[in-house]
């Protein structure tokens, strides 16, 4: 794993747990519900550069599959952020990373976030 970009004392990935919930939202019985699972991975990968590029581009995939293009036009521009995150070493931990919140805004991991996250880590 190149780890050039993974910020200093970043903890080893959970590409597990992070591999689940890509699935499950591809997997998920509704939009909303794979927006969760989107979410909770962000959540999970954000610290890991490829997991967490991974995690935009499923999420501006999502949101160009149901046309919402405001979702869209933030997911293309957090993909333009997530190096820049990663090489300066300012990621807002337990932000969800849709475009309805700041980019640059740590947050509490919401609870359903966590036991999504919780139940993926458990498989």
């Amino acid at each position: 794993m190149d780890t050039s970009t993974e910020p200093q004392g970043a903890p080893r990935p959970d590409g597990a747990a992070h591999a689940q919930l890509i699935r499950s939202a591809a997997a998920a019985a509704s939009v909303e519900q794979a927006w969760l699972y989107l979410e909770a991975a962000h959540v999970v990968g954000q610290l890991h550069f490829k997991l967490h590029l991974q995690t935009h581009a499923q999420m501006l995939r999502l949101s160009l599959h149901t046309r919402d293009w405001s979702e869209a036009v933030g997911q293309v521009m957090r993909l333009v952020l997530v190096p820049l995150g990663h090489f300066s070493g300012r990621l807002p931990l337990g932000n969800p990373g849709r475009s309805t919140v700041s980019a640059f805004v740590p947050l509490p991991v919401r609870p359903e976030l966590a036991e999504l996250i919780a139940r993926a880590r458990s498989h």
